[in-house]
């Protein structure tokens, strides 16, 4: 059994090259998710402070050079900081789960990814071309991967070490100068992400911390001297950070979420989707944006999967999120708890029966059985659920779950099931979903090159290994014109 020892470390802003102290937010605390119980109060930067960091990292935006040499001096450091994450990967798990609450077994598996996905965009950062000669008829064109300028992360409390990780590392490999404001739910994971990369020797203004709410944040994107935004969150801030940043067209990359579709055909296999749906709503304790919300199941079919879907459940070992053998740990926070538990009553007002079969740990945290849903009307089912849980609904055809399915994309993932995997690929081809998944929900990446885009209310842009250095940089075409062509 992990020590239950739920110290993680302060957080802290590193500002214009230097580590200053936050400010405490009145009567606030960060709590263990297992048992409520306070770890470190809550904090915000200052206007000042943050005034500060915005004008250090306009300050030091320079294109600079990127010429063989200066790629790799940067790719050293990337590779330094691969080395310093290894040092820190049990402490990276252990605080990683005690924000998010998912258990230790599978922050380590992420936590112990991280290097690999610094070396691999160190590896992009010499491999990707900066410069590009075109055909031109004869004539020198070049076209140029310049990055955009000052950089606003912020990132959410269910990736809180991951995403912090990879974004920061394709923003510091681009060029780009990057202020980063983690989740005010979980802040720790991304302070000792950000001490390896300061560690690592990084150029002066390259990476600044700050912490703090949402008001926070809106001052960050919302500022002129911010030239792109990448933001994984709610739609709601997503919404606003949009509006904001249509003042001055500054580049946005949000990933919003949404109600994953599942669709189990009429041939499909009870077992096979009754475990990739578990897979699915339980990964990360269902706080993932890709996990599964409304299950579109033929009618024949919906029974025989509900009472697959219970016999598992039932058999979950809920618990401590530091416990060893524990398979689903408690939500990550007070108001995302309070939150899911609206929805599933909310279905419940919409006529559903709710099923809830895991036991519960005798703790006083954050915990929730994974629930099935039944019977609410699809059309109402909307609301991401971000959580341990899905809603099932009967449907006649593979064509009316396709339908159902695209009335209200989510635009981010669905999954498919039927042992037909020709047919069950056609179907997936036409959900409105930047990824749809047949027969599982394992993998985080499809393939190796995979390039997923944001379609609809899931966001703008996409992300995925291919994306790893280019989506910091603009195209700039630099050429020898002549007076002497046609027009």
């Amino acid at each position: 059994m992990a020590s239950k020892d739920n110290r993680i470390p302060q957080p802290v802003n590193y500002i214009a090259d230097d580590w200053s102290a936050c400010e405490a937010v009145h009567d606030a605390w960060n709590v263990d998710p297992n048992t409520r119980e306070p770890v470190h109060r809550a904090v915000t930067t200052a206007p000042g402070e943050l005034e500060r960091a915005l004008h250090h990292a306009q300050r030091v935006y320079d294109i600079g050079r990127w010429d063989d040499e200066a790629r790799h001096e940067r790719a050293d450091v990337l590779e330094r900081v691969a080395a310093l994450l290894e040092a820190r990967v049990e402490d990276i798990a252990r605080t990683d789960s005690l924000t998010s609450g998912a258990p230790i077994s599978i922050t380590r598996t992420a936590a112990a990814f991280l290097p690999a996905r610094i070396r691999s965009a160190a590896s992009d950062l010499l491999s990707i071309p900066r410069v590009t000669a075109l055909e031109a008829g004869g004539r020198d064109v070049r076209l140029h991967k310049v990055p955009w300028g000052a950089a606003a992360i912020l990132t959410p409390w269910n990736g809180p070490s991951f995403i912090p990780a990879a974004k920061v590392v394709s923003a510091v490999a681009a060029g780009c100068p990057v202020v980063l404001k983690p989740s005010e739910h979980a802040p720790s994971s991304a302070q000792i992400i950000v001490e390896c990369f300061v560690e690592a020797g990084l150029p002066s203004g390259a990476l600044q911390l700050v912490h703090g709410a949402g008001d926070v944040g809106a001052a960050l994107t919302s500022d002129p001297r911010i030239k792109i935004v990448s933001f994984t969150g709610g739609p709601g801030a997503g919404r606003a950070i949009a509006r904001a940043a249509a003042e001055d067209f500054t580049v946005l990359q949000l990933e919003l979420g949404g109600n994953n579709p599942a669709l189990v055909l009429e041939d499909a296999d009870v077992e096979v989707a009754a475990d990739g749906i578990l897979e699915g709503m339980t990964k990360l304790n269902g706080q993932w944006c890709e996990g599964p919300g409304k299950v579109l199941a033929h009618r024949r079919l919906a029974d025989p999967l509900l009472e697959a879907l219970t016999e598992r459940i039932a058999k979950l070992v809920v618990g401590h999120s530091l416990d060893e053998d524990v398979e689903i740990g408690p939500l990550s926070n007070a108001p995302h708890f309070q939150t899911l538990q609206g929805r599933i009553e909310g279905l419940r007002d919409r006529g559903a029966s709710i099923h809830q079969p895991a036991r519960l740990p005798g703790l006083d945290g954050f915990f929730l059985s994974p629930t099935i849903a039944v019977h609410a009307d699809p059309a109402q089912a909307t609301a991401e659920l971000f959580g341990p849980v899905v809603s099932l609904h009967p449907v006649d055809s593979d064509e009316e779950a396709l339908r159902t399915a695209n009335a209200t994309p989510s635009g981010l993932a669905a999954y498919v099931f039927g042992t037909d995997t020709g047919h069950a690929m056609e179907i997936g081809s036409r959900v409105l979903s930047g990824e749809v998944r047949v027969n599982g929900a394992k993998l985080a990446d499809l393939g190796e090159d995979s390039a997923q885009s944001f379609w609809g209310p899931a966001g703008i842009g996409g992300h995925g290994p291919a994306e790893s250095v280019r989506v910091f940089c603009g195209d700039r075409v630099v050429g020898v014109d002549s007076p002497d062509l046609p027009l």
